[in-house]
């Protein structure tokens, strides 16, 4: 079913074809018609097409083809699928909804609030297409509220013989979804004991297990503390899985161990958890593992699928896996034995201050690829983008340094960096045949401390005492006494220093080296006041007969509480620290050497002051195509842009309704490609709102460009044998 495109593709390379037959679907022997019928492209996860009728000649001329509004106002991250012409996109309800995929128009929507799952919520980023050609059986499968249904494709009624009327209970949430290996589906999920689990596609009984928390007599079960997978969570594999379907080796990427922060009940290195795993498709059994992050301590999940790609290294081609990081870090395997394609060494990292608590002293860092991102921040780092701006993040970097990469958590706060969100996000990255991997990156600061959860003397914090030590702590002490080496002023008998009108001004709008709090919600803002006027009434509180001790005993480890995850932003609201705030990358895995790299986003009111473009936070994928572009959203700045893969070089932007915070998909309809985005927006402090855009050629050029599309990689491949 799939030749004649291949056959129409001729001129293109061995390794293009390969990866064509595997992430690509034409329908029936037309090769006007291409599907998406898979998350982010393939089983492979490589965000790679073999369309180029929009190529590098003609994409400066795309236009909007139709657009379709979902109703609901919020992130809105699908991968959207297109099988036989008909688009399926998960709203931010959870809905499923059928649109023309050339027209926009609807066909159907199935409304979970019907069944006992009840509404949806965001952050459902695909759905999950499976047909058997021998029976023509299809159907849909979807995840709502811990329950996966399934759903037929032409009605979007609920197939009543899969599971308990239509769904089965998986325990766990889903934002991402499984891969297909022949008849079963393979899924993580969010929340929950830890495990990959396999399911009948039909029937929706469950073929096999994987517990990521191990049990006695499993691998694994010595680096947790005796009996630990029946009170530990965590390590759920949410950001979705690869599968090579030749071999019958499906990939995993894993989550931290909870509670992320702490891990003084957890001791040990925590075995599957911050892992690649290569499992058994039809069995779910061990081939290989590595783990990433050891003991994790910081909410270093990994945080994209793995991506399968083939590299060529000293003329011998090697199928491997790459997996990224939230430090900004490729690992890369030999995807059969799960040797690295590059040393991989163990370097030193801080230790730990808090009680109870035992960090792993090691850490694992590949010597190639270089870091797509700066690893730590130092003074050279502050913000430029204004005389002021530069003075306020530097007193904050001298009074919170950043101590790396794996900074121990501790009750002093620190400078995260690379922060919490990455490096690299679910988005991940795309790969084409050439052995090219294609990633953006954020390179945005944040706030990181501990708060232990008791006093000294096990009495309870009293309202607005937590937000205080998270908020004003780190500057002004938790004590409240200040820090008058670096100028910051004890905040004891503030009251009679100042009218509450000043104070209520400090607070609002900031003063001297202090951020205002404006946008600080009101209650929280209030709370932390009374804690800091009223000591009086706070001492009294703490006397008051019938209050409740701490059950812990003063030799058991104390419980410490994550501060919160808080971006750290300057006075005008912008990244703290110079830029870039993203990039796009190009790596070749064929040498491990970073291709070329460029800014991704821009603040239009920054470049109107003479700065040059920053870059933005940015969530959501890229997809590279044969006709030698990369599309990708992302960016705070509600734009959609093609790059050049070969230089970095944008060719084509255009303004979305919403942030376009989703990974596209292209497809083919009676000779028309198309590229199509989730715009939702709601990352980043942006609008919300729920738009699906689709862009292509002007009809009347089809014929013209889909000729000269052939050219594109054509051309770039003769001028390298020249």
């Amino acid at each position: 079913m799939r030749l004649k495109l291949l056959t129409h593709l001729s001129d293109l390379n061995p390794a293009l074809i390969v990866l064509s037959l595997c992430s690509f679907n034409t329908r029936g022997a037309d090769p006007k018609n291409a599907d998406w019928p898979v998350y982010l492209g393939g089983k492979e996860r490589s965000l790679y097409s073999p369309l180029q009728q929009i190529n590098r000649g003609n994409v400066s001329r795309l236009e909007v083809a139709w657009t379709y509004e979902t109703g609901h106002k919020s992130e809105y991250q699908a991968n959207n699928l297109v099988v036989d012409g008909i688009l399926y996109t998960p709203s931010q309800t959870r809905e499923v909804i059928a649109l023309d995929a050339a027209t926009g128009k609807e066909l159907w929507k199935w409304d979970p609030a019907k069944e006992r799952s009840g509404k949806g919520r965001a952050r459902q980023r695909g759905l999950v297409y499976w047909q058997n050609d021998a029976g023509g059986e299809r159907r849909l499968l979807t995840g709502v509220g811990g329950y996966l249904f399934a759903l037929d494709l032409k009605t979007g009624e609920v197939i009543r013989t899969f599971g308990e009327n239509g769904s089965i209970s998986l325990g766990s949430g889903l934002n991402t979804p499984g891969v297909i290996y022949k008849d079963v589906l393979i899924l993580g999920g969010v929340g929950g004991k830890g495990a990959v689990r396999a399911y009948d596609v039909r029937t929706g009984k469950q073929r096999w297990i994987f517990h990521l928390i191990p049990r006695p007599g499993e691998v694994g079960y010595n680096t947790w503390p005796k009996d630990a997978y029946k009170t530990a969570t965590g390590a759920m594999p949410w950001c979705g899985q690869s599968l090579d379907e030749r071999r019958g080796i499906v990939y995993i990427a894993t989550k931290t161990a909870e509670p992320d922060f702490y891990g003084g009940k957890r001791h040990g290195m925590n075995l599957f958890a911050n892992c690649v795993l290569a499992l058994n498709a039809a069995t779910g059994k061990r081939i290989w593992h590595y783990q990433i992050v050891h003991h994790d301590l910081l909410d270093k999940d990994l945080p994209c699928p793995p991506v399968l790609l083939t590299v060529n290294q000293g003329g011998k081609k090697i199928d491997a896996v790459a997996q990224g990081s939230k430090h900004g870090r490729l690992f890369v395997f030999n995807r059969v034995t799960g040797e690295p394609l590059w040393p991989i060494e163990e370097r030193p990292v801080p230790a730990s201050d808090l009680r109870g608590e035992k960090a792993w002293p090691t850490q694992p860092f590949p010597t190639r690829p270089p870091p797509l991102m700066r690893q730590q921040y130092t003074e050279a780092d502050a913000s430029n983008i204004s005389p002021e701006t530069h003075q306020l993040t530097l007193d904050r970097i001298r009074a919170s340094p950043n101590f790396g990469a794996f900074p121990a958590p501790s009750l002093n706060e620190t400078v995260m960096f690379p922060g919490f969100d990455g490096g690299m996000e679910w988005g991940g990255g795309a790969a084409d045949p050439d052995g090219i991997y294609y990633v953006n990156i954020n390179e945005m600061p944040w706030l990181m401390s501990m708060v232990e959860t008791r006093r000294a003397d096990g009495l309870p914090l009293v309202p607005g005492e937590r937000d205080y030590m998270i908020y004003c702590g780190p500057c002004h002490g938790l004590d409240r006494k200040g820090n008058l080496a670096n100028q910051f002023p004890p905040l004891i008998d503030v009251a009679k220093r100042k009218t509450p009108a000043e104070i209520e001004q400090i607070t609002r709008m900031g003063g001297g080296r202090m951020p205002g709090y404006a946008t600080m919600p009101e209650a929280r803002r209030a709370a932390i006041l009374k804690y800091v006027l009223n000591e009086n009434e706070i001492s009294a509180s703490r006397k008051e007969p019938g209050v409740p001790k701490s059950n812990d005993s003063k030799n058991d480890p104390p419980s410490y509480a994550f501060g919160g995850f808080r971006r750290w932003l300057d006075n005008e609201g912008y990244p703290a620290i110079k830029p870039p705030w993203g990039t796009l990358n190009a790596v070749n895995l064929n040498t491990g050497e970073i291709k070329w790299k460029v800014i991704l986003g821009e603040y239009a009111e920054l470049t109107a002051r003479g700065i040059p473009p920053t870059g933005t936070e940015n969530y959501g994928g890229p997809v590279v195509t044969a006709g030698g572009l990369i599309f990708i959203g992302a960016t705070a700045d509600e734009t959609f842009r093609a790059f050049d893969k070969e230089t970095g070089r944008i060719l084509w932007k255009t303004k979305l309704p919403f942030g376009g915070n989703a990974t596209p998909s292209t497809y083919m309809v009676n000779g028309r490609q198309y590229v199509v985005i989730s715009a939702g927006g709601g990352k980043s402090g942006r609008p919300r709102g729920g738009t699906l855009v689709a862009f292509g050629l002007p009809t009347g050029q089809k014929a013209e460009t889909q000729h000269g599309s052939k050219s594109s990689d054509q051309s770039k491949r003769r001028q390298t044998k020249q």
